[in-house]
Formats: structure tokens, C-alpha cells, sequence
């Protein structure tokens, strides 16, 4: 009901297999995911979501551990915000996320060798065969193929490939 407010499309599955069918049926700009579901755990539904699709993924959950976060985030969560929330935290990363999808290209396809970046379409190959990218990845990829050739400190890789919650405390980015 918030997010409708604000002219969000939403479409709701209450079981992962729904939410699955649809996804793989029509196209998604994201996927708001909480973790304790039927069914199947829904760290179980976000490893077939990145299987299939490079789709924004939004972790909304009552599971607040550290361990629970890092999953979340190393299985391709591009968010992963903990319940109780404020609907303005939601809306904001919701809005963030989709912005990044938003914005126009410099140019559509990006290539490197045998590695191409078709940005639009959200798809890399590399000798004609595809490649499964997180939207992390796809992003990083991106981000270093537009700027082939320059040396490109953390900083810039953090604020361009991670949000501003990024911890620049960790490794990460090595």
C-alpha cells in the first residue's frame, strides 16, 4: 500500500513458487524478498532468482544476523534491509535501486576482446557464450569496462557499484 502511494507496480506472490513462475513469465525492474517463507527458505528462492535473472533483489526480513546479512548479500541480494523498517528507508532504496536502471547508457554495448557488455538488455558474454552475472557483478563489469585503462580507487568503485550503507571497512572490493 506505501509503495503505491508513490506509483510502484507491484505484483505479490505469496509463495516462492508463484513469485518464481511470475518472474520467469514477465519482466521485473525488482523483487522485494523476505527470507522466512513456505515452501522453500527464500535464500533458496534468491539462488534460483540468480540463476534465471539479473533482476534488482531487495532482502526484506526479520533475520537480523550478521551471518544471515552476508548470505543474503553474497548469494546476489543488492539490498538486504531488516524488519522493523521505516517505509521511507524502503522507498528510498527501492528508488535507488531503480535509478540505476534508469539512467541512459554512454553506449549500449560495451566490449573488451571477446567480452561483451550489452547494457540494456543486462546480458555479458564472453566467445559467444553466456555469462550468469550477479547485478553486483554486472555492475562492477560494467563500471570497469567504461573506464578501461584508468586505475580506479575504492572510493569510486564503492560509491558506483555499492550503495552508501557500503561498509568500507571490508574486503570486498580487493
Amino acid at each position: 500500500t506505501y509503495l503505491k502511494r508513490y506509483d510502484f507496480e507491484l505484483s505479490h506472490a505469496d509463495r516462492p513458487s508463484v513469485g518464481l513462475a511470475r518472474l520467469a513469465a514477465e519482466p521485473f525492474d525488482a523483487v522485494i524478498l523476505d527470507v522466512m517463507l513456505p515452501e522453500m527458505d527464500g535464500f533458496e528462492v534468491l539462488r534460483e532468482i540468480r540463476r534465471t535473472s539479473a533482476v534488482y533483489v531487495i532482502v526484506l526480513t526479520a533475520r537480523a544476523d550478521e551471518t544471515d546479512k552476508l548470505i543474503g548479500l553474497e548469494l546476489g541480494a543488492d539490498d538486504y534491509l531488516v524488519k522493523p523498517f521505516a517505509f521511507n528507508e524502503l522507498l528510498a532504496r527501492a528508488r535507488t535501486l531503480l535509478r540505476r536502471g534508469q539512467l541512459t547508457p554512454q553506449s549500449d554495448r560495451l566490449q573488451a576482446a571477446d567480452l561483451v557488455l550489452e547494457v540494456a538488455k543486462r546480458r555479458a558474454s564472453r566467445a559467444g557464450k553466456k555469462l550468469n552475472l550477479t547485478p553486483k557483478e554486472f555492475a562492477l563489469l560494467e563500471l570497469l569496462l567504461r573506464r578501461s585503462g584508468e586505475v580506479l580507487p575504492r572510493t569510486l568503485i564503492a560509491s558506483q557499484v555499492w550503495d552508501m550503507n557500503f561498509d568500507s571497512d571490508t574486503n570486498v572490493i580487493d
